[in-house]
């Protein structure tokens, strides 16, 4: 019968008739078997390929099986290693452990006892690649990630990072969209006694209804139609570490008590499995709506969001904070970049309705639409380039924009005419620079022939 996980195993043992039995169990289970009948030889295979399991006898001849943990453990650090030997003693288990090694078996055992002994190391050596890979993307995704903010209101909420990071309670960010609660949420854990941890991301924005236990809880294989293999959920993922829930308020109704569950007791159960697993996972939560009045209107339960509420931290929306935004901007642009004042005083009068996030796509479009590494008003997008409304005239209407860009329109064609065609000159008496004519030209559709 094929395995349910098909893994690759190396075999080291001396005894040819028990290595090539456990071979020919392992590979009628549908793994991938290579063997060695000592240290030297095993190496130069475990060189050219990568094992998910190491089966190493202890008391061999020439290299014995700590010396190839050793040597294991350098060459190939993602290879699980599980020590077999005749002669148990606690204090060779001990040094083995200390050493590496994932498991240990004294002979006789029987084969199947072997083979799910190795399906478990596969698992682990898995996990805890995954763990790592997690926190290398999240730390590259936020290398540069940095709050920035000297307005009293900004001041306020590094107060409070500082009081909530240093507990072990769930605390619930809340805040328009894009005003950053995914940097307070890394913030309040690098400030944590869970630093040295992952952190790991949910959205629930981002997930459909039918993935979203999957996804928390993990599944069992043969759950439902897909599950082709075991999954472990982000709970398990994130054990020992922090889980931060962002959009909770987008949980569907029927798993908001599996979860209130989990930050109970930390239990839980895959998709398929009636097997309980503990976690030790501190949530961070961040929504942007109103959870209270989502209590209110029956989308969201009272008790779950009591639970969430412990300590919350609520995020000012950049147009509250408007001293904030020119550091905001040198932030953003770091050095090389000028910025004329024109443009710097349309984004700082600038509403923002989209908070950080729209300020910062905002720049990336500058910098991309600039000349020279200065950055001018027409390199903005439109909504915050435009000339604010007059206190005494109205110009909102679509009509009076476009009588209005008729008119400038006119006017350049005018002096571009009087200047015969002369670029720089029509700059001059316009009094703007030539990059800005040139984009002028090219919005107004003009080309002027002599």
């Amino acid at each position: 019968m094929v395995a349910a996980t098909p893994i690759s195993i190396l075999i080291v043992e001396d005894d040819e008739g028990f290595r090539d039995t456990a071979a020919r169990w392992m590979s009628r289970k549908g793994h991938f078997v290579d063997q060695a009948p000592d240290g030297q030889e095993a190496l130069p295979i475990a060189s050219r390929r990568h094992f998910d399991v190491a089966i190493v006898d202890m008391n061999m001849p020439g290299m014995t099986g700590m010396e190839v943990l050793e040597h294991l453990q350098t060459q190939s650090p993602d290879t699980e290693v599980i020590i077999l030997t005749g002669q148990a003693t606690v204090e060779n288990a001990v040094e083995a452990m200390k050493l590496g090694a994932c498991d240990y078996l004294t002979k006789p055992f029987p084969l199947a006892d072997l083979e799910r002994r190795c399906q478990l190391a596969a698992e682990r050596g898995q996990l805890h690649r995954e763990n790592l890979q997690l926190r290398d993307l999240l730390n590259r995704s936020h290398a540069n990630s940095k709050m920035i903010g000297q307005s009293p209101e900004m001041q306020e909420v590094f107060r409070v990072i500082e009081r909530v990071a240093s507990t072990e309670k769930v605390v619930l960010i809340q805040g328009e969209s894009g005003t950053g609660k995914e940097l307070v949420a890394r913030a309040i854990q690098e400030q944590s006694l869970r630093a040295d941890r992952p952190l790991v991301t949910v959205n629930c924005a981002s997930l459909p209804e039918t993935l979203f236990e999957s996804e928390l809880f993990g599944h069992e294989k043969g759950a439902f139609t897909g599950a082709t293999n075991r999954k472990h959920g982000l709970f398990e993922v994130a054990d020992g570490g922090t889980l931060f829930v962002d959009e909770i308020g987008e949980l569907p109704l029927s798993l908001q008590p599996k979860l209130l569950r989990v930050l109970e007791d930390g239990s839980l159960r895959r998709v398929g499995s009636h097997q309980e697993r503990i976690v030790n996972v501190r949530v961070i939560a961040a929504t942007n709506r109103d959870l209270q009045k989502e209590v209110e209107e029956g989308r969201f339960r009272e008790d779950l969001y009591y639970r969430i509420n412990v300590l919350s931290l609520v995020l000012p929306p950049l147009r509250d904070r408007t001293s904030d935004v020119p550091f905001l901007i040198d932030h953003f642009l770091g050095t090389g970049w000028e910025l004329e004042d024109d443009a710097r005083n349309a984004l700082v009068n600038y509403h923002w309705p989209g908070n950080i996030r729209q300020l910062m796509n905002a720049l990336d479009r500058a910098t991309i639409m600039a000349e020279h590494q200065t950055i001018t008003i027409d390199d903005l997008p439109f909504e915050i380039a435009k000339e604010p409304v007059s206190d005494d005239v109205n110009l909102a209407s679509d009509e009076n924009i476009e009588d209005l860009a008729s008119v400038e329109r006119a006017h350049i064609l005018n002096v571009l005419t009087q200047e015969k065609g002369n670029k720089a000159k029509t700059a001059r008496t316009l009094g703007i620079h030539r990059r800005k004519l040139y984009r002028l030209l090219d919005r107004y559709d003009i080309e002027f022939v002599k």
